[in-house]
């Protein structure tokens, strides 16, 4: 018997290009096929280390999310139990616009601070499965440059629930379009 898969949009912010060396600000994340579904999170820093544009881009800052943010080892076990009430049995997959990002920080938090990931080893990019569904150069999978009518017309803020929810319609209007 095969598990049925759930797609989960997940966007991070964090201080900088690296997890571990810098922190991961916040998180967000729904269900693509259920967008009333979502989670959102702001850490404490592990680290001092940030780049200021990071900050900037994102509104969020270290000094407040010193006071504010939740300790990265309940965030996490949240988001954790979380995943597992929205997926019930069905196997979670990771989805993210430019996964290679929201994926590293997401992976290394669960890993470091829960010894575990509830997504497994993998992530969907959706930049990536737009490329081979359309047949289109990487240059072509940047949201100035793709086909507009997968755009959600959101604005795109850097605040995590807010792309997430943004990706998950693009991601969504993908999967329903068929190949050009």
């Amino acid at each position: 018997m095969t598990q049925n898969e759930i797609y989960i949009s997940v966007d991070v912010e964090a201080s900088g290009p690296i997890p571990g060396e810098y922190s991961m600000l916040s998180l967000g994340a729904c269900v693509v096929y259920d967008q009333t579904q979502t989670f959102y999170i702001e850490f404490k820093p592990i680290s001092d280390k940030y780049i200021m544009e990071s900050l900037v881009v994102s509104g969020l800052y270290m000094t407040q999310l010193k006071e504010t943010g939740v300790d990265p080892t309940i965030g996490m076990t949240q988001f954790e139990e979380w995943i597992n009430a929205v997926s019930q049995k069905d196997r979670p997959i990771f989805t993210a616009f430019n996964a290679t990002f929201d994926w590293m920080f997401t992976a290394y938090y669960f890993h470091r601070f829960l010894g575990r990931n509830p997504f497994g080893i993998s992530g969907l990019d959706i930049k990536a499965y737009y490329m081979g569904r359309f047949h289109t150069k990487w240059e072509q999978t940047t949201k100035r440059k793709i086909d507009p009518s997968f755009l959600s017309g959101r604005k795109h803020p850097h605040h995590a629930l807010d792309d997430a929810l943004e990706q998950a319609e693009l991601f969504r209007k993908v999967l329903e379009t068929s190949s050009k």
